[in-house]
């Protein structure tokens, strides 16, 4: 008897639970769609960004403490009403400024290959600033160009295209929102209308894009004067009515037929969640818009249906609350901006905008869409003030070399022609405190004066006066080693008078006509007797003060006189 066995079952392969996971991940994965939010700072960016994600608001802090990083980022799910099950995952990336050190970090994190049609921009504009609408406008969308751009690969043109065929359609199926349910058939018996004049004839990559002016409650505040307020919105007139009311009515045709170009929408939003819930659900609409329907899937003669959208926008357009206007991409032309206000001229501004954007020259003929909104909204913001010119000093040695050429042709630049004698000059050779003229010092003459003076009426010699007090005086002059007929003539109006004590004749006194070097010889001469009589007569005190304490003091003094 044979012992048979059933045969095993073959072993499960090893990767079962991964293909399980994978399968599970793949039907359940959740959609990522991301908002690129452009705005300059202090537009109200930060706001739109909780109303996004649905998060509270950050709290008011005052502008300067404000922190902007180089690129804000966050994130949240997008759940369904009941608030059951994620339906996407939605991001939000923030530009604080247009400076190029913050718009080229950009394509780092949100590459236009792999993230262009998942990506929807939204420009911000503040009603606080009327002015820089234009200019803005042009340099946000001008990047959108420049991203859209990318590496230029194969991949990112396919996307280009596809994007750029989605907003088409877009545009050609939409219908206002109305009450009736959609048609059940995948096709309609219609023929789809070309695009109309000036729509859509920029942005080659079909990027959705939502034009935000945020503030709107601002633009009739109770304000007569706009920036009398907190607002500062330089100095028009403001009020419902009259030209304050043309003006804004204006400013919404041009940004309408701006939009129109690019295929965008427009929207007036306010703090009140009402607005900010509106557009919302715009964005989540154009984040989820469907594709193109393919032309090849429907019998020949019927247009395909477009397949329906997982968060419709209900909203009706409205184009006449001014805080709250919202026109939606598809809805609008040219005929419905010119019905606003009258003498409105969509063609005109179409044109300047080209020309704004080719960077066309300034000629006689050529109109500008920032000349033509500066004569429409001028800039009446608060400017710095004018910077003071520029102070270039004098270099330090063309300061010193000026005045030394100018005080060199002056006679009088030496200090010491003060003292100088105009009548006499100068010897030749003799330079500094040894000129002659420096020994004439008006202090000196006087005491020289008055020695003489006094002298003469007392019939003594000056140069004597001081030793007939001072009994060593005589001894220590006796010992000198001066000839007793040595003598010095000290011409005083031509006279001389003369010093020693011999009786022997003096030399001819030397005549104030004589030459230069004999007169600095003779004034010279008198000036160091002076000085050599002020120093005897200090010496002259201590040796009498000795004197008068030695026991023969007495008789030194009888032997002197």
């Amino acid at each position: 008897m044979e012992n048979s066995r059933p045969s095993s079952p073959e072993a499960p392969p090893q990767d079962l639970w991964s293909s399980i996971l994978d399968s599970v991940s793949t039907s359940r994965s959740i959609p990522s769609k991301q908002v690129i939010i452009l705005g300059e700072p202090s537009s109200g960016k930060s706001t739109l960004v909780s109303a996004l994600l649905q998060k509270p608001p950050p709290e008011d802090t005052k502008e300067e403490q404000r922190t902007d990083f180089a690129l804000g980022y966050d994130w949240a799910d997008v759940r369904d009403d009941a608030d059951e099950d994620t339906l996407a995952r939605l991001s939000v990336y923030t530009v604080p400024s247009s400076a190029p050190a913050y718009t080229s970090l950009l394509p780092y994190f949100v590459p236009p290959r792999t993230s262009l049609p998942h990506t929807l921009v939204m420009v911000v504009l503040d009603w606080t600033r009327p002015w820089s609408f234009i200019q803005e406008l042009e340099t946000w969308l001008e990047w959108v160009e420049i991203w859209v751009k990318g590496d230029g690969s194969r991949e990112l043109d396919i996307a280009k295209e596809e994007n750029r065929e989605r907003l088409q359609a877009h545009w050609q199926y939409y219908a206002e929102p109305t009450s009736e349910p959609l048609p059940a058939t995948s096709t309609v018996s219609s023929t789809l209308l070309p695009l109309g004049p000036g729509t859509l004839t920029h942005n080659s990559a079909g990027v959705p894009i939502i034009v935000v002016c945020t503030k709107a409650d601002l633009i009739d505040e109770g304000n007569d004067i706009i920036g009398s307020g907190p607002s500062g919105m330089g100095g028009m007139v403001k009020g419902k009515g009259g030209e304050w009311e043309e003006r804004t009515d204006s400013i919404m045709q041009v940004l309408r037929t701006i939009c129109l170009k690019y295929g965008a929408g427009l929207f007036y939003t306010t703090p009140q969640p009402t607005t900010l819930q509106v557009l919302r659900q715009y964005a989540l609409h154009m984040l989820f818009m469907p594709p193109a329907p393919s032309p090849a899937a429907v019998a020949p003669g019927e247009v395909a249906a477009p397949t329906r959208n997982p968060f419709p926008f209900q909203h009706k357009p409205n184009a006449l609350d001014r805080d709250r206007i919202v026109i939606p991409a598809g809805w609008d032309s040219w005929g419905k901006i010119a019905v606003l206000r009258e003498g409105f001229d969509a063609k005109l501004w179409g044109e300047a905008w080209e020309n704004d954007l080719d960077h066309a020259e300034d000629d006689a003929g050529t109109v500008r869409a920032q000349k033509l909104y500066a004569s429409l909204v001028p800039d009446l913001s608060r400017k710095p003030p004018p910077l003071p010119p520029l102070n270039n000093p004098t270099p330090e040695q063309v300061f010193l070399a000026k005045n030394y050429d100018e005080n060199a042709k002056k006679s009088d630049r030496d200090p010491r022609g003060a003292f100088r004698n105009p009548n006499e000059t100068a010897a030749a050779g003799i330079v500094g405190p040894m000129g002659s003229s420096s020994f004439n010092l008006p202090n000196v003459e006087r005491a020289l004066t008055e020695m003489e003076s006094v002298a003469g009426a007392a019939g003594v010699n000056p140069l004597s006066m001081s030793t007939a007090r001072d009994p060593s005086r005589v001894l220590s002059s006796r010992s000198g080693a001066r000839p007793p007929n040595a003598g010095l003539s000290i011409p005083t109006g031509g006279a001389s008078i003369g010093l020693g004590r011999s009786a022997a004749p003096s030399p001819a006194p030397i005549s104030a006509t004589t030459s230069n070097s004999t007169d600095d010889q003779s004034q010279h001469q008198a000036l160091k007797a002076f000085f050599d009589n002020l120093i005897n007569k200090r010496s002259t005190r201590v040796d009498a003060a000795a004197a008068a304490k030695s026991p023969d003091g007495e008789s030194a003094a009888d032997e002197g006189s």
